[in-house]
Order: structure tokens, then sequence, then C-alpha cells
């Protein structure tokens, strides 16, 4: 089987990695979605089977099929604006489930008609590379303000990354999360007691469509969605140097989201932050086989599917510090891609340079995200400066 050849050691581990960064960074704000509009356990455990398997199938299958890497994530804005919008608003948990439905609907309009990919399509390159590196540097910088609180822990992982990018490089971000869990646990810090894994049930629930829930639920949840999780989705993609069908891809992305919403798959989208992981040189020295590493993932992501809470439990044992940690020292490579293509073309340096700050800003206007407002700022630079010139 080709991907059992093309599989390494490095590709898995971005794949696990990935994995690790994605859940633990926002698990706690899907959990608090869920929470907000009167969830039980048995139907959060539910919205882990439904969205672990829906990554994980959207991410291995199509990389299986085209030998490229596809990395599928939940929106993590998107729960936000859930939790947010449950709290003011009253909705049961049937209405949000009518609001997920909508919501796909409008992701697979969204794609089938080409629409998104149009509009992906006339962003310059500088631009579409500028809004991954200000997405990916909070990583980074996250990474070094660990600093504060694990300062052991971090140096560790820093000597161990910096002489393996000279003596190892092809596994230098394996060393270094082997490296940063043998302190940890040598530190008491992972915490795996009680934790118990039992195949997750998935709870339906029956939808109900009204007018306010369309209106402040899945509106809200698609727009935030596209701009803040899809657009630096299909940045990675491309700054990666891939060229995937990016209208099927969405459209995919919907009709999983359609499938899966009434046992909690509240939306799917293109993934940013774990697609540059999967997508880098330290996932494997040949693009055509860094495909792996997103397989590697979503068979990751269904494993988590199907014992739910349990396997959540496992990767959250993990101190924050050494998540972030490895997670900006993996993304030191994209990072700095972005910013080499940013500032490739002088003419278009400056309105790169926005976009990039305004990206890390982390600004957020009227619920939609910095990555979004990026590329406004960048376009608007860059439309001033071609009216200079001409």
């Amino acid at each position: 089987m080709n991907f059992l050849r093309d599989l390494s050691l490095p590709a898995f581990t971005a794949g696990f990695v990935a994995v690790l960064v994605g859940f633990t960074s926002s698990v706690a704000i899907v959990f608090q979605a869920a929470t907000a509009l009167g969830a039980t356990p048995a139907q959060i455990s539910s919205w882990m089977w439904a969205l672990g398997l829906g990554m994980g199938l959207c991410s291995a299958l199509p990389s299986l099929v085209l030998k490229k890497p596809v990395m599928v994530a939940w929106s993590t804005p998107g729960a936000a604006v859930l939790a947010t919008a449950a709290v003011t608003g009253g909705f049961t948990l049937a209405q949000a489930t009518g609001a997920f439905i909508v919501c796909a609907l409008l992701m697979i309009a969204a794609g089938a008609t080409g629409a998104f990919e149009r509009v992906m399509d006339r962003i310059p390159m500088p631009i579409a590379s500028a809004l991954l590196a200000g997405v990916l540097a909070r990583f980074g910088m996250d990474a070094f303000l660990a600093a504060k609180s694990a300062l052991p822990l971090v140096l560790v992982m820093l000597a161990v990354y910096l002489v393996g990018r000279r003596a190892w490089p092809r596994y230098a971000v394996p060393g270094v999360l082997a490296a940063g869990t043998a302190f940890a646990a040598a530190q008491g810090q992972l915490q795996l007691g009680g934790v118990a894994f039992t195949l997750t049930t998935p709870v339906f629930v029956m939808p109900e469509f009204t007018l306010a829930a369309a209106i402040s639920l899945a509106l809200p949840l698609f727009v935030v969605t596209m701009a803040s999780q899809n657009l630096p989705g299909v940045a990675a993609i491309r700054a990666a140097g891939y060229r995937l069908p990016i209208s099927k891809l969405i459209t995919m992305t919907g009709v999983a989201t359609l499938v899966l919403a009434p046992f909690g798959g509240y939306a799917l989208n293109l993934s940013a932050i774990t697609a540059a992981i999967c997508m880098g040189p330290e996932a494997h020295e040949d693009p055509d086989k860094r495909y792996t590493a997103a397989v590697s993932c979503g068979l990751i992501y269904v494993v988590i599917g199907l014992f739910g809470a349990a396997v959540t439990g496992v990767l959250t044992a993990f101190p924050r510090e050494l998540v972030v940690a490895v997670a900006g020292l993996a993304l030191l490579g994209s990072i700095g891609g972005g910013l080499a293509v940013a500032v490739k073309d002088e003419q278009r340096r400056e309105a790169a340079l926005i976009t990039f700050l305004v990206t890390l800003s982390g600004l957020t206007l009227w619920g939609i995200g910095s990555a979004f407002w990026g590329v406004v700022a960048g376009a608007l630079a860059l439309a001033v400066q071609s009216w200079r010139r001409a």
C-alpha cells in the first residue's frame, strides 16, 4: 500500500502534533458552546463523536485519493459565536441544530457555485502569505511566552529543536515532542489518571427551524467559518504550493456538516494552523509524501470520535506550555516561508505587512476575526498603491 510505504515517523508525528494542538487549544470552547445550548454529558460526547469522525474522514479520505494533504477542522470561532449567542438568545439545542443545518446548506452553496474560490483567486499571493504568517505568528509568540510559567520545559524543548535542526532535521519536531513529554512526565505534569476508554454513543437531536436561530446562529456561524477559518485555510494550502479543488473541498465540508449536524457536528472547515503543521517541510522533506501526515491526523481524529471524551482527556493531559511550545516550534518554518513570500515583491511589500500586522493583532469586529480584516486592510492598501502608481 502506497500510504504505508510513504509514511514516516516525522509525518506521523506531524499528524499527532496537529491533533494535539487542534484539540487542546479549543476543545474547551466547544464544550462551552454545547453546555450553553443545554447539552447533556451524553450529547457533549456525541459532539466529540460527530466532530472527530467528520474531521477525520474529511481529512484522511481526500488526502488518500488526491495524494495531497487535505486538513479539515472544526470552526473554533464558530464555537465561540454559538457560546455567546446561546447565552444571550436563549436558544435550545434543537433550534441550534436547525441552525447548523442552515449553515451547512450555505457552505454547500458557497462551494458548489465556486463563489468562494473565485474570491480567493483574486487575492494576490503576497497578501495570502502575509495572512498565513499573521495567523501562525501568534502560535510562535506563544511558544516563547510559555517560558513565563514553564521556563525549564521550554528551554529543554528549544535546545532539542536547535540541536535537532542541525543534527537530524527530519526528526527535530518528533524529538521536541518526545523531550517535552519526558520532561513533563518526570515533573509529574502529565495528568493521565482516571481515563477510561469506552466507545461513544451518538445522540440524535431532532432539528427545529426558527427564523431567530437562522439569523442569530446560522448566519454568524457561516460568516465566521468562511472568513476566519476557510480563508486562512486556503491561504495555507496555496502558500505550501499545493493546488487543490477548493470548491469541491468546501462543498465536502458542507455536506459533512449537514449529515453530522443532528449529532453535534456544528461546522467543519478547511484548517490553517494544523494544515501548516502537516504541509510544512517538517512533516516530510518530499512534498508529494506529506499527504501521509494529513492521513495520520485524520485517522487519529477518527479514533477520538469513536472514543469521544476519553481520548480528549488524554490529549488535554499534556501541559498547556508543552502544547504551545511544540506548536510554535513546529510552525517556525511555515511562518518564515510565509513572511519571505510576503515581502519578496517590493511593490506589494507594504500591503503585505499591513495584512500581517492586522491579522497578528487579533482584531475582532462584529464577531469576525482578524484573518478577514487583515485581508481587507491589505487589499485596500494595495488598491491605494496601485491607484497612486496609475
